[in-house]
């Protein structure tokens, strides 16, 4: 939806869904006053409830003071946060963001920046808040040792037989 304010020889719109540049607020101010015919910038002043000379500055291109701002965009007829960008969503990805950070680090060599890198991928893919519910992560690594082997070998072996001699009423 678009509002529509005739200004002396411009329409101007605003979709209701869409932030406001702030410097917009002064061409608003001037529309506004159009709109209510052709009102003198004393009396817009005087129905806004703020002073005159602060009126026409914003309507010059300044900005006001945050008391003024709520007083002119009531005013207006406007919610004051349509003023303010929405805020961002983060689509970066953490670990590349660090990674990219550890690699311009003039204290690391380029092997110890990725090494770095690589534990927080690793810690980053294993810990992150997403609830993926559980997890059996296996593979050849320097902290997977034959000790690791036989102690998972040993566990799965138990689960394995508890599953099995486990009458089928208790399953």
């Amino acid at each position: 939806m678009l509002i529509q304010n005739m200004t002396l020889d411009v329409v101007m719109e605003v979709d209701v869904d869409e932030p406001i540049d702030i410097k917009m607020l002064g061409r608003l101010v001037r529309a506004e006053r159009e709109r209510r015919g052709r009102l003198s910038l004393r009396a817009a002043a005087e129905q806004a409830e703020v002073p005159f000379n602060t009126l026409a500055r914003v309507e010059k291109g300044d900005l006001p003071d945050l008391a003024n701002f709520r007083r002119i965009v009531h005013w207006l007829g406007l919610p004051p946060e349509r003023f303010f960008e929405p805020p961002q969503i983060r689509t970066e990805n953490t670990p590349e963001v660090i990674a990219y950070h550890l690699a311009r680090d003039p204290n690391l060599t380029d092997a110890a920046a990725e090494k770095i890198a690589g534990l927080v991928r690793e810690l980053y893919t294993n810990l992150a808040g997403t609830d993926r519910g559980m997890r059996v992560h296996l593979r050849a690594a320097t902290t997977f040792n034959p000790e690791a082997s036989r102690k998972l070998a040993e566990l799965l072996e138990q689960m394995q037989q508890k599953l099995t001699t486990t009458p089928s009423a208790e399953r």
